[in-house]
């Protein structure tokens, strides 16, 4: 194989699904695809805000809404995913959700609601696509898992938000575990765990903890979409072929310094 950019890094052609994909981190990284080359499938709970960005997007983005929250609409999905193509070369399991509450308080509902999504949603949609994962593999160049978790996997957050750093910590364990048990089978699972982007969760965070975080973080600024696209079309190129179990951590630095 060619050492070019163009041939390490390619993903023109292959066939992506993005869940959370109408905005935050999922849009960024349907974008980037897009721009590749790609054909993505976007699934999110709001209906019209995925068939929006599709229409943005064009005729490359596929719009499938559906809550994965549910067991049924995970079924659902993946169904119709099947319907559409009969292979997938890469899964982003981006869909999450967040609970804030103290300790003395923090209800079952956020915490159920946030594992159901955050965790749950990706072992069993995985579980639900393999097939169409395997069906794009080759010797070569593996089908790929990208799970998104986050850097509140990885330290203690200054917010107390129980269920999610559990879930995102729960995320990324999954993925080396989903990684021991898929290579054989021609997929290779990953995962990135972000710090601080722009994004509707980041947006509720009050404005002191948030300020703190960016002074906090070497780099002194927030991620951009350049800066979470490069990494994701990585994930998915041939570039990244060996990687199996690896959790690559975007963040300016913030989580290992702070």
């Amino acid at each position: 194989m060619s050492l070019a950019i163009p041939s390490l890094f390619s993903v023109a052609g292959k066939t992506v699904v993005i869940t959370g994909g109408s905005r935050g981190i999922g849009e960024m990284i349907a974008r980037a695809y897009v721009a590749n080359g790609a054909h993505v499938l976007l699934t999110s709970r709001k209906a019209a805000d995925v068939e929006a960005l599709a229409a943005d997007l064009g005729p490359a983005a596929t719009p499938i809404p559906a809550d994965l929250s549910q067991m049924a609409e995970i079924d659902r999905f993946a169904a119709e995913v099947k319907a559409r193509t009969p292979k997938v070369d890469i899964l982003f399991n981006n869909a999450g959700a967040s609970w804030g509450a103290p300790f003395e308080s923090f209800p079952e509902l956020g915490w159920d609601k946030v594992m159901d999504l955050n965790v749950k949603a990706v072992f069993f949609l995985t579980q639900r696509l393999a097939p169409l994962l395997e069906a794009a593999a080759t010797k070569e160049d593996m089908a790929r898992v990208i799970n998104i978790g986050s850097i509140d996997g990885q330290h203690v957050s200054p917010i107390e938000t129980y269920s999610y750093a559990a879930s995102k910590a729960g995320v990324l364990h999954l993925t080396r575990m989903m990684a021991k048990f898929l290579a054989p089978r021609g997929i290779a699972v990953n995962a990135i765990a972000p710090g601080y982007f722009p994004s509707k969760m980041t947006a509720g965070i009050e404005d002191h903890i948030n300020q703190h975080a960016l002074a906090a973080t070497p780099m002194k600024r927030w991620g951009t979409t350049e800066d979470m696209a490069g990494v994701a079309l990585f994930l998915g190129s041939r570039a990244s072929a060996y990687l199996c179990g690896s959790v690559v951590t975007v963040d300016g630095g913030y989580a290992t310094t702070a």
